[in-house]
């Protein structure tokens, strides 16, 4: 038998919903969701469930999320000049790359930045580079 499974959320930690809700809307494109206590971060079907003032962690969590200490990768939906050119119009510093990746999708071409808590987010491509 096979099991078929599909990734619907996971959770981060902000410090300070104001700025990582602007964040998050402006630069990563998600749709901003009002839940009963903090927000969640919606990108099409699959969703980031947030954790921060006022929101009490998951007590099944061994270890609570911290703000800081995520590490994710987002597809662009485009090359990865775009995605260059996104991040220096909102002034969000790149830390790395362009650089070959393998990501779900197979090979592709990445560049990394930080939200403001510092965890680090990744904007993946699989389009080539330009020569």
């Amino acid at each position: 038998m096979s099991v078929k499974v599909a990734l619907d959320h996971c959770v981060i930690h902000v410090s300070e919903w104001e700025r990582s809700n602007a964040f998050y809307r402006d630069v990563m494109g998600a749709e901003i969701v009002k839940r009963p206590a903090g927000f969640a971060y919606r990108f099409g079907d699959r969703q980031l469930n947030v954790h921060g003032p006022g929101v009490k962690p998951a007590e099944v969590a061994r270890l609570p999320v911290q703000p800081g200490n995520s590490d994710l990768c987002f597809v662009w939906d485009g090359p990865i000049e775009g995605a260059i050119a996104h991040l220096n119009a909102n002034k969000i510093e790149i830390i790395s790359g362009p650089l070959e990746r393998f990501g779900a999708r197979g090979p592709g071409i990445s560049v990394y930045f930080r939200d403001p808590d510092g965890s680090l987010m990744e904007f993946m491509s699989y389009q080539s580079m330009k020569k």
